[in-house]
């Protein structure tokens, strides 16, 4: 494969190694971003690299909570400037309440709403706003009690990040300070137990790729991996998460020393996940003046 430029920028910027350094591990990988970000890991020479926050979606990720049921919809757009639209606002909040009725995105689009389904009402706003948009996740979570909090939001129960936290026990003001805390720190799982085990096994493999490059003795390089991969699942996990309110306690003792126990949480960020489709300025205008 051949190492482009774009590709050399982009490991730079996901990873903040050197134009050298980044040009070296895509080589190494055949240009593979995520071996070669494990390979400048390894040689250490990047942090553990977040996924880029650059995404092409935009929109909104709406809350909802009706009982003992949490709901949680992303609805996307093409620009940020519809996520500001009142119309647009008052579509996705009536979704996440059809949303309370319904499990997975699917039954989500085809359900009743003002006498069409979800996706038409979708469709129709796209011809009235004149813009792309979509209900893309949705996510429902039972308990208790469960909370809900919206990050940054531009209006009532909608904005960038939602969260929803179930809890036995605790009280609102709680579940709200650990809402606020997911949405801060951003979790992988609950707990260790809940860890994708290929996720896991990767960071293993990394961080003994980078215990080797010091040339200790196996035994000891061993040694170092336990507390290493101890560090990655406090870390990963929200249990053991230092608590963003009280550093000194993990969220798990918080929780229980205010009588509660978290059983389950749920984090929508708009655009997560979404890969981003970058075309550099000389090569569209080439491409236009092609056709």
């Amino acid at each position: 494969m051949a190492i482009t430029a774009a590709l050399v920028k982009e490991l730079r910027d996901t990873t903040g190694a050197g134009m050298m350094d980044s040009k070296k591990a895509l080589t190494e990988t055949n240009g593979d971003m995520e071996a070669a970000v494990d390979w400048l890991r390894t040689k250490g020479l990047a942090k553990a690299a977040k996924k880029s926050g650059r995404t092409a979606a935009e929109g909104l990720v709406a809350v909802a909570v009706e009982g003992n049921k949490g709901v949680a919809v992303e609805v996307n757009s093409e620009t940020d400037f519809v996520g500001k639209n009142a119309e647009f606002q008052e579509m996705v909040g009536s979704i996440a309440k059809v949303a309370l009725g319904v499990n997975d995105v699917d039954a989500l689009n085809a359900a009743a709403m003002d006498d069409k389904t979800v996706a038409e009402v979708v469709t129709a706003k796209v011809a009235t706003i004149g813009e792309n948009m979509s209900v893309r996740r949705m996510s429902a979570l039972e308990g208790d009690t469960v909370v809900s909090y919206v990050h940054n939001s531009v209006t009532a129960g909608m904005g960038k990040i939602g969260v929803l936290v179930a809890l036995t026990g605790g009280d609102e003001t709680l579940g709200k300070q650990i809402a606020m805390h997911i949405a801060a720190v951003n979790p992988a799982a609950l707990s260790e137990a809940d860890l994708d085990a290929s996720v896991v096994e990767k960071e293993k493999q990394v961080q003994m790729d980078i215990a080797r490059e010091s040339g200790k003795p196996e035994a000891v390089i061993e040694k170092m991996i336990v507390g290493r991969m101890k560090k990655f699942i406090g870390e990963s996990t929200l249990l053991n998460q230092s608590f963003v309110v009280n550093p000194d306690l993990t969220v798990e003792a918080a929780a229980k020393e205010a009588g509660a126990t978290i059983t389950g949480f749920i984090r929508l960020e708009v655009g997560e996940g979404i890969e981003v489709v970058k075309e550099d300025f000389a090569a569209e205008v080439a491409k236009v003046s092609q056709g």
